[in-house]
């Protein structure tokens, strides 16, 4: 009789054990890699108006968001073996909609500066471009350096690297901080700011497209230079995942390619 208690009670510590591992195994988090896959998409956040990086386009009579950045993160899906969604915001935007969850991960030609850090992950850099500054052409003989900004008004776009380098390094000149890049260019057309500050691929592209638009030989210094893909942070997982996709794009130059087919494509 003894013997039949001890049994059942180490029947009973058995199952206890047992039963403790399945909820252990049932209450184990998701990492933020089976979320995406369980779903079958990576939502992307951008601000689809910084050619060519993200931008609008009709192809084939169907309008589209395209860009390298968007070719980036196909890329990205693809090794991950999920579809892409792009969600199109503002950039100033964008950070608190991946910190919310509303997008797993932003790319939108963004740079990885330390107070960003505070808040969000980065992956290595993809990017490194030049900053330029645009004027109408009309004033081309008379803004050709940093001092000829001087009481000035220059535009850059709210949140961006770009609005930082205005307040560093013209202190002479107005800030305005606009949501789009769209609006810039427009408040320069319509002589309410008398330069923008972009990045070069992105001044080229609309210098391209608009003969009364002039891109100066003001040199401006790189400030915590180069674009990088954000994610939540804690997502380590994710962060892994994105720089090995990164990697392989860099090493076999499909970057560089992206970059020149959609600067050919924002003409």
């Amino acid at each position: 009789m003894f013997n039949k208690k001890i049994i059942v009670i180490v029947m009973m510590i058995c199952l206890s054990l047992v039963f403790a591992g399945c909820q252990n195994q049932n209450s184990k988090v998701e990492s933020k890699i089976d979320q995406i896959k369980k779903s079958g998409k990576l939502v992307m956040g951008t601000s689809a108006d910084y050619p060519p990086y993200e931008f609008h386009k009709e192809i084939n009579g169907k309008h589209e968001i395209v860009g390298f950045d968007i070719e980036i993160a196909k890329e990205i899906a693809k090794d991950l073996g999920v579809e892409l969604e792009i969600k199109d915001m503002r950039f100033d935007g964008l950070l608190a909609a991946l910190q919310s969850g509303n997008v797993d991960i932003v790319i939108a030609g963004m740079t990885p500066t330390e107070e960003r850090k505070q808040n969000v992950d980065f992956s290595n850099i993809y990017y490194t471009a030049v900053q330029s500054v645009i004027v109408r052409s009309e004033d081309k003989d008379i803004i050709k350096s940093i001092q000829d900004l001087d009481a000035k008004y220059v535009a850059a776009q709210k949140g961006s690297i770009q609005e930082q380098i205005v307040i560093d390094q013209i202190k002479g000149a107005n800030l305005r901080a606009l949501g789009k890049i769209s609006d810039l260019i427009l408040s320069l057309k319509n002589n309410k700011v008398d330069a923008v500050v972009l990045e070069k691929p992105v001044a080229n592209a609309y210098v391209n497209k608009n003969s009364d638009l002039y891109l100066t030989q003001i040199k401006l210094e790189e400030e915590d230079g180069g674009s990088a893909v954000a994610v939540k942070k804690g997502n380590e997982d994710l962060v892994k995942a994105i720089n090995k996709t990164l990697e392989r794009l860099i090493n076999d130059n499909s970057i560089e390619k992206f970059v020149t087919e959609a600067t050919e494509l924002a003409e």
